[in-house]
């Protein structure tokens, strides 16, 4: 996922960032609207985590975003409304 695709799906990311990382503010989360170097940053300071593990954990948190938008996907293209992953 680019970071243009990012910035237009940011409302709906918000909350699924929330989610996964609580220890994010709101406004974190507002300033960073979709700047991907500025999330990696937020998650190094909020959970201490080193910058190659904050990548990983937002590049894994993109990865599981592309699955569920193409099980989405699938499920409105396919009778059966199946997703294989």
């Amino acid at each position: 996922m680019n970071s243009d695709m990012i910035k237009g799906q940011w409302a709906q990311l918000a909350g699924k960032l929330k989610e996964t990382w609580g220890k994010l503010t709101d406004d974190d989360l507002k300033v960073s609207e979709g700047h991907r170097d500025y999330l990696v940053g937020k998650l190094q300071e909020r959970y201490g985590v080193a910058k190659d593990k904050a990548e990983f954990q937002v590049k894994e948190f993109e990865r599981v975003l592309r699955i569920e938008r193409r099980c989405a996907y699938v499920a409105v293209q396919s009778p059966l409304g199946l997703c294989v992953q």
